[in-house]
């Protein structure tokens, strides 16, 4: 038996730890182990008839070229973003799968967010062995209740949020941080609401300035410290304001009209207020991954080969009311994930709410 792995879309912590999981447990039944490099590319990148091709993009995983990947964030394989249905040229997963065959792969474990598991689920439903490892640090994706990297991504959030106090406060100024999330505010709700800040505004709901910048201009008011905080998602818009793809991905890629540069000059604009702007951005899925982070990804590795060996394929795994799990690889396709608003967020004040614990899973969404 031969396995492949490769990671797709962003980095995340987390990612290592499954890597490492995955090669043990295949090693210790006696399988070979393969990763391809910078995710459904290198698998394009790839001439099976030309050896060099096939070394610059894979590499044979054994004991000593996992050992301690665990401790380290990023993933080893490296990634990209791309789906072979939908490059130049047209769709090339008939060459995907010449590549599979013709190097041996039996099947393959792919560690990826949205993008990268549909085209996992593409390949399942066209009879190819595949298991699909969910993760991303917006916890998006439909069909689990968590994904590898969430954790840290909060944790790195709520430490960043609290440093920043002191640099607020000296100045009494608002802080506006922005967190990744385009599509799902869930990281920025639960940071936000872990680090207490004063009003945090998501994705799913258009932000009202008009109700908004009073909330912010009492919050600083009635601190005896003179300042005020405000989280929000850089998938989120202002009412009136378009929220289509070109302003999403002005977001992404961290420009001046991203949502946290629009809401901190409208603050200063209409309030007279000084503002702290920080964009968190890529320094929420740098470093190591935390113990929550390891955990998951090596318990996911580990229900990945077992899996294969029970030659039970084309599934994603899941973690769903607390235990591990899986589900039909084509599950994210069936819906979008995204903050149970009514019963996690007010509308009217911009903070989370818990309207209900009992029977809420650990993360909430």
């Amino acid at each position: 038996m031969r396995i492949g792995i490769l990671t797709g879309g962003g980095d995340v912590p987390g990612l290592n730890p499954c890597i490492r999981s995955i090669t043990l447990s295949a090693l210790d039944r006696g399988w070979d182990v393969v990763g391809f490099r910078r995710g459904w590319q290198g698998l394009l990148a790839i001439d099976p008839d030309d050896p060099s091709s096939v070394a610059a993009n894979s590499l044979p995983l054994g004991r000593e070229s996992v050992r301690g990947i665990d401790r380290q964030g990023g993933t080893i394989l490296h990634t990209s973003r791309l789906d072979p249905r939908t490059v130049k040229g047209g769709d090339r997963t008939d060459h995907v799968l010449r590549v599979l065959e013709t190097m041996g792969v039996d099947a393959m474990v792919t560690l990826g967010g949205d993008g990268t598991l549909r085209f996992s689920a593409h390949l399942a439903s066209l009879g190819y062995p595949v298991v699909s490892v969910p993760k991303t640090m917006d916890n998006d994706v439909y069909g689990t209740d968590y994904c590898i990297g969430f954790a840290t991504a909060v944790s790195r959030s709520v430490e960043a949020i609290s440093r920043l106090r002191t640099t607020t406060e000296s100045h009494e100024r608002i802080a506006v941080v922005e967190l990744f999330g385009r599509r799902s505010g869930e990281t920025a709700l639960l940071a936000g609401f872990l680090a207490q800040v004063d009003r945090t505004v998501i994705s799913e709901v258009p932000v009202d300035l008009k109700a908004l910048l009073p909330l912010l201009d009492e919050d600083k008011a009635s601190n005896p410290a003179n300042y005020a905080v405000l989280v929000v998602s850089e998938g989120a818009h202002i009412a009136g304001e378009a929220s289509d793809e070109t302003i999403a991905k002005s977001a992404t890629a961290r420009d001046d009209v991203g949502i946290g540069f629009r809401l901190a000059r409208a603050i200063e604009a209409k309030t007279g207020h000084g503002t702290v702007l920080q964009e968190l951005a890529y320094l929420m899925r740098a470093g190591e991954p935390d113990a929550l982070d390891r955990m998951v990804g090596f318990a996911f590795g580990g229900l990945a080969v077992q899996l294969i060996e029970e030659k039970r394929h084309g599934r994603m795994l899941a973690l769903k009311d607390g235990a591990y799990t899986h589900v039909p690889a084509a599950t994210l396709l069936e819906r979008t994930k995204s903050v149970d608003v009514d019963g996690l967020y007010d509308r009217k004040c911009y903070r989370a709410k818990l309207a209900r614990i009992e029977g809420m899973p650990m993360f909430l969404y």
